[in-house]
């Protein structure tokens, strides 16, 4: 962001409304593509819009130069955040009772394992402590996790956003926002291969111990599930 961008930002965080609406404007492009991954959700692209800028000048408000952050990695999950909680609130959108439950177990697990083995606890210890399998906890945690976690690096050194896209431009920081909604949306048997393989760092031969198939399976399903999320996210 240029001086003259933040200056202008600054007077809009101050309460200047020409300011404010001229940021609006100049951003409108990136509230729009936020606003299209939420498309057919029971409500009118132009009133996602309106809570699309309303998330967008609540990150005006909150922004801050010190963060160390463009804006618009600060922006977008603003953004996208009002779109849901709208949705939530009004019923088009839920999570389910059973991942909100699981996900609270995974943390209090969690933190006994942290003060009683004295480091981070691994997925097999998460797993005997819990009860649940790896690919549930996979799920649970996805479900409350940011999107900077599809960053992470998988056993082959892979991360899911560099399988599917390229430069870190302000359409890709949208892209990353989409890429959760997108896993969703997989077969049950592709997302947790996507799951176990990008988000928990699983070889694809470990994957198969897990989902039961053969390594050639999930090979399979891994080129499935991606070829889908790229077609999903283009």
């Amino acid at each position: 962001m240029t001086a003259g961008a933040l200056d202008l930002l600054a007077l809009a965080r101050e309460g200047d409304e020409a300011a404010a609406a001229r940021v609006l404007e100049e951003n409108s492009g990136l509230i729009w593509a936020v606003v299209r991954r939420y498309y057919g959700k029971g409500v009118e692209p132009d009133d996602l819009y309106q809570l699309g800028c309303l998330g967008f000048l609540k990150a005006v408000r909150g922004f801050d130069v010190s963060y160390g952050t463009q804006f618009s990695t600060y922006a977008v999950p603003k953004i996208a955040g009002e779109i849901r909680r709208h949705l939530r609130d009004n019923g088009l959108i839920k999570v389910g009772r059973t991942l909100k439950e699981q996900g609270i177990s995974i943390y209090a697990a969690r933190e006994r394992l942290r003060v009683r083995l004295g480091r981070e606890p691994v997925l097999s210890e998460l797993s005997a402590e819990t009860g649940l399998t790896p690919e549930e906890i996979a799920v649970a945690e996805l479900a409350a996790a940011p999107p900077d976690s599809l960053q992470q690096e998988n056993a082959d050194g892979l991360t899911l956003e560099s399988t599917l896209a390229s430069a870190a431009t302000e359409e890709h920081l949208v892209e990353r926002i989409a890429l959760r909604a997108a896993i969703d949306a997989l077969p049950d048997r592709e997302k947790r291969t996507i799951l176990l393989r990008f988000y928990k760092g699983l070889t694809q031969q470990q994957c198969a111990k897990i989902l039961g198939v053969s390594q050639v399976q999930v090979s399979r399903l891994e080129k499935r599930a991606i070829e889908k999320l790229r077609q999903e996210l283009k």
